[in-house]
């Protein structure tokens, strides 16, 4: 019970600081940054609080808060942590605070409102990943699209009003789809039990037709692909990557991108599973084209927020291959590439713009032997490139790693009892994404911190004490997960046994697939 009421603590804590930040006169506006690191920094404590009393070997929902809300549709607030939004849950509130402290000198017009949509997206994250009933979780979702709204448009780029707008209308297309696939379910629910329930637990239990279960399907998976974002539903990410505050960067890749793959694993696989298998081969092989796609264009870019935000795209592939292979290694491994990649990549881009806030340019062609004038920097921005490589110790190492590895493995199973070789053929393609990444990031390297210094005014300054602070945390994330994975895998694995226990099970009791 006591845990329970901390779990709501965490994800209202924000809407709290919401609130005190509005009471700062705007004379004093500056003391919003303060109220806002408080905040996130309290709900780090809560989550490390949550994450040693969570019990590992309960493959189950813990901490749960079930209230009705809406009694007539069925609605109820019900919130929890299992295996499967734990992780997700602590990347935001690990990030949370970095955010905001990487925030305190890049912010300084209407400083109240940005630390105010700062913590509503932040609310919006954690309610989003706590969310055990399909109602709730919707609204958690759309209230996400608002405070980016703002975020983007307000504090970006020079073409921060044509980014927002085609993040919110993709965004909006995919929604829209959702809430008629949801309604439907709940009303397939309604016909097989006399009542309505939105509760994931009760949806899971639903036997739906194979033809339903494949329209459902689609529609959810438009709406989870363009959030991953899943090629060719990507479009949106690097203009809003490109144009968004360093801030808004963070969250998008950190965390927000990972609602897309958490919608995957938490809905999609367990609510419609011989759909999902049936076109397991066609999405792996679409992962795979997204690992080499991003990659191939993370290569030619010469601004080197646009390598960073194509590579998303390429690291996120790999989430998607894992989940797609329905082995316990991939998936197990899917999750914590999806951690691994909020760490590297908000690193990644924090770095971006620390070197911007100096130089006011992001284009490649202006920086170079930034190893010899700025030594720290250049330390951080190697650590986060080899870990985005996958180097062996790192966190993006032991993602990759079990995701190629579970999934080839399936993939050669598949493959001599059925003869399929799409799947095996997917799993060897993505190996080559590793080359491609190690080659894109380590050109980006040579050219960005080495060879002749480029800099015609006075040479930055390297970096403060608040800006070593905030990378040494994620790098120590990074190492953590990358040299002792274990005690996070021993929180993962039950609820993913869980997991793939409800897709065979659902799969046997329906007869199967076509």
């Amino acid at each position: 019970m006591a845990e329970a009421l901390v779990l709501n603590a965490l994800v209202y804590l924000p809407l709290a600081g919401l609130l005190a930040i509005l009471l700062v006169p705007r004379r004093r506006e500056g003391a919003a940054k303060w109220i806002a690191l408080a905040a996130t920094t309290i709900q780090l404590g809560l989550g490390c609080l949550l994450y040693a009393r969570f019990d590992g070997s309960n493959p189950g929902l813990q901490f749960v808060t079930d209230l009705p809300w809406i009694a007539a549709w069925g609605v109820h607030y019900i919130v929890g942590l299992d295996g499967l939004n734990l992780l997700l849950v602590l990347l935001t509130v690990f990030l949370g605070p970095l955010v905001v402290l990487g925030s305190f000198t890049a912010i300084r017009a209407q400083i109240r409102l940005f630390y105010s949509m700062l913590l509503l997206v932040q609310f919006a994250m954690l309610g989003t990943f706590a969310a055990q009933d399909l109602f709730l979780f919707f609204v958690f979702w759309e209230a996400m699209v608002v405070p980016m709204f703002f975020i983007i448009g307000i504090w970006g780029g020079e073409r921060r009003v044509y980014a927002t707008m085609k993040f919110v209308l993709y965004t909006a297309a995919g929604s829209i789809l959702m809430l008629a696939a949801a309604i439907y379910l709940v009303v397939a629910g309604h016909a097989a039990t006399g009542s309505f329930s939105f509760a994931f637990e009760d949806l899971y239990r639903l036997a739906l037709p194979f033809e339903a279960q494949a329209i459902m399907f689609a529609a959810f998976a438009i709406a989870f692909a363009i959030k991953v974002p899943m090629v060719p539903l990507h479009t949106w990410l690097p203009d809003a990557h490109v144009e968004a505050p360093t801030a808004g960067s963070v969250v998008l890749a950190g965390v927000l991108l990972k609602m897309g793959t958490y919608g995957f694993l938490k809905l999609g696989l367990p609510l419609f599973p011989d759909a999902v298998r049936a076109a397991s081969p066609a999405l792996m092989a679409l992962s795979t084209a997204g690992i080499l796609y991003g990659a191939c264009l993370a290569l030619v870019q010469t601004d080197i927020k646009k390598i960073v935000a194509y590579s998303s795209i390429s690291h996120l592939g790999y989430v998607m291959l894992g989940l797609f292979s329905f082995s316990l290694l991939a998936v197990q491994g899917a999750v914590i590439q999806m951690i691994s990649h909020g760490l590297v990549a908000g690193g990644l881009f924090l770095m971006v713009g620390m070197i911007y806030e100096r130089r006011h340019t992001r284009d490649l062609a202006a920086y170079g032997g930034l190893a010899k004038i700025m030594p720290i920097y250049s330390v951080f921005f190697m650590l986060l490139t080899l870990a985005s490589i996958g180097l062996p110790a790192t966190s993006g190492f032991t993602g990759e790693f079990m995701v190629l590895l579970g999934s080839f493995t399936e993939s050669l199973r598949v493959y001599r009892e059925t003869g399929a070789t799409l799947p095996l053929a997917a799993s060897a393609a993505a190996i080559a994404g590793v080359a491609i990444g190690a080659l894109y990031m380590l050109w980006l390297a040579e050219r960005f911190l080495f060879g002749k210094p480029r800099v015609e005014c006075a040479p930055p300054a390297d970096l403060g004490r608040r800006e070593k602070l905030i990378l040494g945390a994620i790098v120590a994330a990074i190492f953590w997960i990358g040299l002792y994975p274990q005690p996070l895998l021993e929180k993962t694995e039950p609820a993913v046994h869980r997991l793939l226990d409800l897709v065979a099970a659902a799969r046997t009791d329906d007869g199967g697939a076509p």
